[in-house]
């Protein structure tokens, strides 16, 4: 794999607390095939615009707040960040040489075995792997996001090849992700890998309604109301209670 220290930023924040441990840098790159039903980003579709910047650039900026960043670290998300797989490698790589905790935001869509090596070079420098989860059932996975199950799944296996931890992310949308069967089905998905390392069970928010509008599009789940945390809660209860289930079958 060739190294592209070059890659197309969307936005940057400087001060993230909900995307891995601590306090951290949050790339948000450009580019994402994921059409999400309840994507609250569509600005970052497309791919190879926003900001080009190298990765000396952003360790720059890294540094001008490091004494924030001391337990944490940067986060690169999206968007879908292995669209850039390449840039995504070359920045983990130089990060960790300085010792920086890296983690990566994913939806793992993108994996392909052909690309297995390359992947397991990302692995190598990655401590911590968001990946969200959008449906535990091929059909549903295809509806919800225009895409197959299968590469997440070949995602999560290499990631446990490589012994990266992984932290679940999944998103409680009614009528799509809340049903006993869904939550079941995760809570099995979860109970099959070993690197399994969190659970975050978020409540679908209709905060992506106004960038639709702005944009001239149409919104999928146009007057679908915010789901209270409390379900979200609940969904998260059920999913561990048939994560335990299946992890004492084994």
């Amino acid at each position: 794999m060739t190294e592209c220290k070059t890659g197309f930023v969307h936005s940057i924040e400087t001060f993230g607390t909900v995307d891995g441990p601590g306090i951290r840098l949050v790339v948000f790159l450009q580019g994402c095939p994921m059409r999400c039903l309840y994507c609250h980003n569509p600005d970052t579709w497309a791919p190879k615009k926003g900001q080009s910047m190298t990765v000396e650039e952003i360790l720059e900026i890294y540094e001008k707040n490091k004494g924030f960043y001391q337990n944490g670290g940067i986060t690169v998300t999206g968007g879908e960040p292995l669209m850039q797989l390449e840039f995504v490698t070359a920045l983990f790589q130089a990060a960790k040489s300085k010792n920086i905790h890296t983690c990566l935001d994913t939806s793992g869509i993108l994996y392909r075995e052909k690309q297995a090596e390359a992947y397991q070079k990302l692995f190598s420098y990655t401590d911590l792997i968001l990946l969200d989860i959008k449906h535990s059932a091929s059909e549903e996975h295809k509806k919800l996001t225009g895409h197959p199950l299968s590469p997440v799944l070949d995602f999560l296996k290499a990631s446990e090849t490589a012994r990266v931890p992984v932290v679940v992310r999944h998103v409680i949308v009614k009528g799509f992700t809340n049903s006993k069967e869904e939550l079941d089905g995760i809570g099995k998905l979860l109970a099959s890998h070993k690197n399994i390392k969190g659970l975050e069970v978020l409540p679908y928010h209709n905060m992506g309604e106004q960038k639709y509008s702005e944009l001239n599009m149409e919104y999928p789940l146009k007057g679908m109301e915010n789901l209270p945390k409390e379900e979200a809660q609940k969904a998260r209860s059920y999913i561990l209670e048939s994560y335990k289930k299946y992890r004492v079958r084994k």
